[in-house]
C-alpha cells in the first residue's frame, strides 16, 4: 500500500467514526472531538465536504453554560435516503429512511404472492419504490430487499412458500427495473437488524422472532446478525417439536410453523385476516383465544430450544406476533419457563417489538444506510 492509499484509508476510517457518532446523536465539533478522540482541526477537515455535499447541516449556535456558543452538527434533513422493500407471502412493503433513522415514507400493500412469478413480484415492488421516491429530490443511496427465504451469494436458494423465487438473483432484477444498487437478505435477519441499527432496541444479544405463513428468527450475537455458514441460521419455523407431527412444506414433520404460523392461527380461529383476529380477541372470542394460546405453546417450545442453543438474554416477538403479543406471551412464557435450562437462574426477557410489522422493511432500508455510514465513500459516489 502506498502512502497515498494509507492516508486515504485513515481518512475514510475517521469519516466512519464521525458518522457513527452522529448516528448516535448530533453534536458540536467539541462534543464530537470528546466522543471520537479526533482533534477539532481534523473534525473540521472531515466535516466540511459533508456539509458542502448536503450530508450534514450545522445548526445555529446555542449557548450552553460557560464558554463559546456551540454549533451542533447533524444529518441534513434533505440529505441522502435509502429504500427498504419487503416481499412476503401475503404482502409487499416499502419504506424510505434517512441516515439519521427517520422514516419518510412507508407503504404496506396486502397481496397474495404465492403463485406470482419472480418478474411479476419485482414489477410490483419496483412500482412501489417509484411511488415512494417520486415525490422527493433527495439522493437515493440504494435499496435493501427482504425475502422470506434463505439467500446465499445473492441467490434465493430456499423459500418454500414462494417457490417461483428460488434460483433468482432478485437484487439484479430489481436493480434493472429501478436503476438502484440493491442488496438482498432474509427477512428475519433484516427484522433483527432493525433492532440494532440505527438504535439498539433489545441489547446486543437477542433473538427476534416473526411470523407470517412461515416463522423466522434473526439471531443477534455481540451486536451482529448471525447468519451461519450458508445463511440457514435462525430457521425457527423448521425446528421440529413433534417427531411424527404434521407434514411440513420443507419435507419434514412436526415443524414449529405447522402449529404457530399465522395462517395456522387464522384457520384455527376461523378468521381470514389479522385485523379480524385482533377484533375477535378483543371481544373475548373463545375460539380465537384458544387458537392463539395453542400457537403460543408451540412457539414457546421452539423458542426454548433456541434459547438453550444460543443462551441469549432477550427474545423479541415481532411482526404478527407483536400484534398478538398481549394474548400470546403468557403461553410462550409458560413453555419457556419449563423448558429453558436453569431458567430460574437466567431469566430470559420476552418483549414485543416496538417496530411491529414494519421491522422487516425498516431493516431492509437500514441495510443500505448502515453500509453508507460504514463505507463513507458511497456517500460521495
Amino acid at each position: 500500500m502506498t502512502s497515498v492509499d494509507h492516508l486515504r484509508q485513515v481518512r475514510l476510517g475517521n469519516l466512519r467514526t464521525v458518522l457513527l457518532a452522529l448516528v448516535d446523536r448530533p453534536g458540536s465539533r467539541a462534543d464530537l472531538a470528546a466522543r471520537t478522540g479526533l482533534t477539532k482541526a481534523t473534525l473540521t477537515n472531515l466535516t466540511e465536504p459533508l456539509l458542502a455535499g448536503g450530508i450534514l447541516v450545522e445548526e445555529p449556535a446555542t449557548l450552553a453554560g460557560m464558554g463559546r456558543p456551540s454549533k451542533p452538527l447533524r444529518f441534513h434533513p434533505g440529505g441522502p435516503i435509502a429504500v427498504g422493500a419487503e416481499i412476503n407471502v401475503s404482502h409487499l412493503a416499502v419504506e424510505t429512511l434517512g441516515l439519521d433513522g427517520e422514516t419518510l415514507e412507508r407503504r404496506l400493500v396486502p397481496a397474495d404472492m404465492r403463485r406470482a412469478t419472480a418478474d411479476e413480484v419485482l414489477d410490483q415492488v419496483a412500482a412501489l419504490i417509484r411511488e415512494v421516491t417520486a415525490t422527493t429530490d433527495r439522493k437515493v443511496l440504494g435499496a435493501g430487499l427482504a425475502v422470506p427465504g434463505v439467500v446465499h451469494d445473492g441467490v434465493v436458494i430456499r423459500t418454500p412458500n414462494l417457490p417461483e423465487l428460488v434460483g433468482v438473483r432478485l437484487a439484479d432484477g430489481l436493480g434493472r427495473k429501478t436503476g438502484l444498487d440493491v442488496q438482498v437478505d432474509n427477512e428475519a435477519n433484516l427484522a433483527a437488524l432493525a433492532h440494532l441499527w440505527p438504535r439498539h432496541l433489545a441489547g446486543e444479544d437477542f433473538v427476534h422472532v416473526t411470523a407470517d405463513v412461515g416463522i423466522g428468527a434473526g439471531v443477534v450475537l455481540n451486536g451482529e446478525v448471525y447468519r451461519g455458514v450458508s445463511g440457514f441460521a435462525g430457521e425457527l419455523g423448521h425446528v421440529v417439536i413433534e417427531r411424527d407431527g404434521i407434514r411440513c412444506t420443507c419435507g419434514s414433520r412436526g415443524c414449529v410453523e405447522r402449529y404457530a404460523g399465522l395462517d395456522v392461527i387464522l384457520r384455527e380461529a376461523g378468521r381470514r385476516r389479522l385485523d379480524s383476529l385482533r377484533r375477535a380477541l378483543a371481544a373475548g372470542d373463545a375460539k380465537a383465544l384458544d387458537a392463539v394460546r395453542k400457537a403460543g405453546e408451540a412457539l414457546g417450545v421452539g423458542i426454548a430450544t433456541l434459547t438453550n442453543l444460543f443462551d441469549v438474554p432477550t427474545v423479541v416477538l415481532g411482526g404478527s406476533y407483536a400484534v398478538l403479543y398481549d394474548h400470546l406471551h403468557e403461553a410462550v412464557r409458560s413453555e419457556m419457563d419449563g423448558r429453558v435450562l436453569a431458567g430460574g437462574e437466567r431469566h430470559t426477557r420476552l418483549l414485543a417489538s416496538p417496530l411491529g410489522e414494519f421491522a422487516v422493511v425498516r431493516g431492509a432500508a437500514g441495510l443500505v444506510t448502515r453500509r453508507a455510514v460504514q463505507q463513507p465513500e458511497r456517500l460521495f459516489a
